[in-house]
């Protein structure tokens, strides 16, 4: 008598026992609201519009109905095309319809730019069921004639506003007219602009709306724990190794305004001894490709990427998502949180806003019908506490290997020259050191003073109140955008002494590329590098003021951008 299969909350959707068995073994518990609702309306047949926000489990919610429909040993042609805005998310579809699918023979092919086109050629010569490609790439098929859709039953466009966001309307609307025109269409959207209602009176046939609210998906974020610290713009950097240091993420991701703030922050982590990795546009697949595996396999802990390049990612070992600049749209805020709480799984999610971001922070406690807890930057104590407690900790684990009589030799031939509990104490220390914790760094202007009692906002302080065009996101510094110069020396702190350096943006200089050559060339660390000013023909760049002599001396020995360059003390 066969042992009947456990089910994950799954069975009463009407799924197929092979599917049932494949969720059941990946964990998954209970359908969310999406699931709940869109599953059965697509078993129907219905065109489906569905809107729920990131990490509601919009992809199992499309992919098991569509998965019901291919029997095992059905002939390889393709039946479902999947279209998505980027590539990692490409990807991240084409692996949960394999994973989901598994036991039912599925092949699945994942067709995007930056990949040879000749491994997808081959692919597409092979037999696939499933497509999952971005629109380009997906055109570029077309027109060689490589990719038949012919056989197509149902297309599903994910996450919809993206792609219309990012230009792709002309080759969506182009790929649905080469479908056939009975096809099942089913289009899920964060959001619901009426552009995407233009497109779904022009292609879908009577859809069947299925919306799920913020507070139908208050479930999800209820295993987010959300957190603001207010920091002077200066202290960020600083603030956010504090805080990493004390929540010891497995892995978070930490998302940026522009690439230059992505590639400067990514050395200064780097520099405080965080396993850093960069993602953003300026970067082409195999780079990103590396950087993804790098987070996937724990080589990184910490991936910095702008909003553009992280859309769609979903990496189960993520615990923690840090907004280092607070987003300008509240819907971005939802987006990026979403990256964790999912599947059940509880994460964390940190946002470092000025004390001009009131009202972005009311903006997006509105959205999401919360009030979001301010907290106060970790002090040094607190860091200190931290610390002792990773080392205990650490300390109690080697007690319990029970492989410590290999470290007999060692205790025998200090024992004679002090007591048992100095060599003890001794070791403790080398643990402690090991691990990191020096405290070296002072401890971090508190800016939350009247940031709490004012995020109600009255309407007398408002023009006092308005963040400034730095902190709104605008045109300045708003996406994915070119490298922008960096602010002032005039704002530094009064012990820090600037340097020249007789190389700027004509020579290709970017503030990564100052703070990388002095850090690597000075007792220096990223942290204590800054501000920087950039100009056509010349940086300035601040330091400690006791470090100056030393910095001089390392640009002169060395180089940057591999260009020689002049240095001296920088005076107004």
């Amino acid at each position: 008598m066969e042992t009947p299969i456990e089910t994950s909350g799954f069975e009463s959707l009407g799924l197929r026992e092979e599917l049932l068995a494949s969720l059941n073994e990946l964990g998954y518990e209970e359908a969310t609201p999406i699931q709940r609702e869109a599953i059965p309306q697509m078993l129907a047949g219905n065109d489906v519009l569905g809107q729920a926000a990131t990490g509601t489990g919009k992809t199992a919610a499309f992919a098991l109905p569509v998965l019901q429909r291919i029997d095992p040993g059905s002939p390889a042609i393709p039946t479902v095309l999947v279209l998505t805005p980027t590539r990692e998310l490409a990807v991240q579809v084409s692996e949960a319809f394999s994973v989901y699918g598994r036991r039912l023979g599925v092949k699945v092919a994942p067709i995007y730019g930056g990949q040879p086109i000749g491994r997808q050629l081959d692919a597409l010569r092979r037999g696939v069921h499933v497509v999952v490609a971005t629109p380009g790439r997906a055109i570029d098929h077309l027109k060689r004639g490589s990719l038949d859709l012919d056989g197509i039953q149902t297309v599903i466009l994910d996450e919809a506003d993206e792609m219309l966001d990012m230009g792709f309307t002309e080759d969506i609307e182009t790929i649905l007219e080469n479908t056939p025109a009975q096809r099942q269409t089913v289009m899920f959207s964060a959001t619901m602009p009426p552009r995407i209602s233009s497109i779904a009176e022009r292609h879908q046939r009577d859809p069947v709306l299925v919306k799920i609210s913020a507070a139908d998906s208050a479930a999800s974020r209820d295993l987010i724990d959300q957190k603001v610290f207010v920091v002077h713009r200066a202290h960020k950097a600083s603030a956010l190794g504090r805080i990493l240091d004390i929540e010891n993420p497995s892995s978070a991701l930490v998302f940026c305004k522009t690439r230059t703030d992505v590639d400067e922050l990514t050395v200064v982590m780097n520099g405080r001894g965080f396993r850093a990795e960069a993602l953003h546009g300026g970067m082409d697949q195999a780079q990103r490709d590396r950087v993804m595996g790098r987070l996937r396999d724990g080589t990184a802990e910490l991936l910095i990427a702008t909003d553009v390049a992280a859309r769609g990612l979903d990496v189960d070992t993520l615990t923690h998502v840090v907004n280092y600049d607070i987003p300008s749209a509240p819907e971005s805020y939802v987006h990026r949180i979403g990256r964790v709480g999912r599947a059940g799984r509880v994460g964390v999610a940190i946002t470092l806003a000025t004390p001009r971001q009131k009202r972005l922070l009311q903006n997006i406690e509105r959205l999401t019908k919360q009030t979001i807890t301010i907290h106060k930057v970790p002090t040094i104590a607190d860091l200190r506490d931290r610390q002792i407690e990773a080392t205990i900790e650490a300390v109690r684990e080697a007690l319990a290997d029970g492989d410590l009589d290999d470290y007999q030799g060692v205790f025998h031939a200090l024992k004679g020259e002090d007591s048992d509990r100095n060599i003890a104490l001794a070791a403790i220390k080398l643990v402690h050191s090991g691990r990191g914790a020096v405290l070296d760094e002072p401890d971090i202007p508190d800016a939350s003073n009247g940031f709490e009692s004012e995020r109600g906002g009255d309407k007398k302080g408002r023009n006092r109140d308005r963040p400034n065009r730095r902190d709104r996101g605008e045109p300045s510094d708003r996406g994915d955008r070119p490298d922008r110069k960096e602010r002032s020396p005039r704002q530094a702190d009064p012990n820090t002494g600037f340097v020249y350096i007789g190389v700027g943006s004509r020579g290709g200089v970017r503030p990564g590329d100052l703070v990388g050559a002095i850090a690597n060339e000075t007792s220096l660390s990223g942290r204590d590098i800054g501000p920087i000013k950039i100009s056509d023909h010349y940086s300035v760049v601040g330091v400690p003021d006791a470090s100056v002599d030393e910095v001089v001396g390392a640009i002169k020995r060395s180089t940057v951008k591999g260009k020689k360059a002049k240095a001296r003390r920088f005076t107004e």
